[in-house]
């Protein structure tokens, strides 16, 4: 269970996360949405302790992750693992080192981090990272330089490199934001894998309210850093999205990824 209690983050006088309080069980996943500005971004932030919060609470089973420093932040950075709208890849090293980057954070001890420093891995770490990439549809270019790939198959690369963190969550801010219909979908469907077959908690920011509704069992709307809708997809009514972005549902961006069958 991931428990946010008053969770509130400031830059100044203005509050980007103003008071947020939110229960998420284990295995739910979880479409956040809203206008640019609403706080979406600081809030996935905040939970990874990517962004510190100004005040209130992040628990996850029991555990005070707000508290958390040195190695045990560390550990929680590994168990709650993050994708971003940019890829975040090492661009001019393949595919498979990218993914096995993902394991960096498992190894202790000085040896470890001069293997990591290196980028040694071990063949029971090599053989994950290819596992994740064929899972992916991504085997064959397990050895091409990740700026050779297109941006839908370098998204699924960093689900990859997450994956090999044996997170409990994971969260993903925009990560489909630059991406094209096809290669939205397919990053998507990614994602709802890992959540229905993993049994991942994942909590995503998006900007297209289609496709929160398609994936997501669960939808959070943010408007100025407050939680304004929490609920099921076919609560979010044309009234309620009119009031979450300020205009009719009609007039919102359309959207064309579509998912394959369950």
């Amino acid at each position: 269970m991931l428990e946010l209690k008053n969770l509130t983050r400031r830059f100044g006088e203005r509050a980007a996360v103003d008071g947020v309080t939110l229960a998420i069980p284990q295995g739910q996943m979880v479409g956040i949405i809203g206008r640019s500005g609403a706080g979406k971004s600081t809030l996935l932030r905040m939970v990874n302790r990517l962004t510190e919060p100004t005040s209130g609470q992040i628990l996850h089973d029991g555990t005070d992750v707000t508290a958390l420093r040195g190695r045990a932040l560390r550990g929680w950075r590994t168990r709650c693992a993050m994708i971003f709208q940019q890829f975040n890849l090492i661009q001019r090293l393949d595919v498979l080192t990218n993914v096995l980057v993902g394991r960096l954070n498992h190894r202790p001890g000085p040896l470890a981090t001069l293997n990591s420093l290196l980028l040694r891995f071990s063949a029971e770490e090599r053989a994950m990272a290819l596992d994740a990439l064929d899972r992916f549809d991504l085997a064959e270019q397990a050895l091409q330089r990740a700026d050779t790939l297109s941006g839908g198959q370098q998204q699924r690369v960093a689900i990859a490199r997450a994956m090999l963190q044996e997170p409990r969550l994971l969260l993903a801010d925009e990560p489909i934001a630059s991406l094209d219909p096809r290669n939205a979908r397919v990053v998507m469907e990614a994602l709802r894998d890992v959540n229905r077959r993993d049994g991942l908690t994942v909590l995503v920011n998006l900007h297209h309210l289609d496709t929160a509704r398609r994936y997501c069992g669960r939808i959070i709307a943010m408007q100025a850093g407050r939680v304004v809708f929490d609920g099921p997809p076919d609560a979010l009514t044309p009234e309620r999205v009119e009031a979450i972005y300020g205009v009719p549902e009609e007039a919102l961006e359309a959207e064309t990824p579509q998912p394959s069958a369950a």
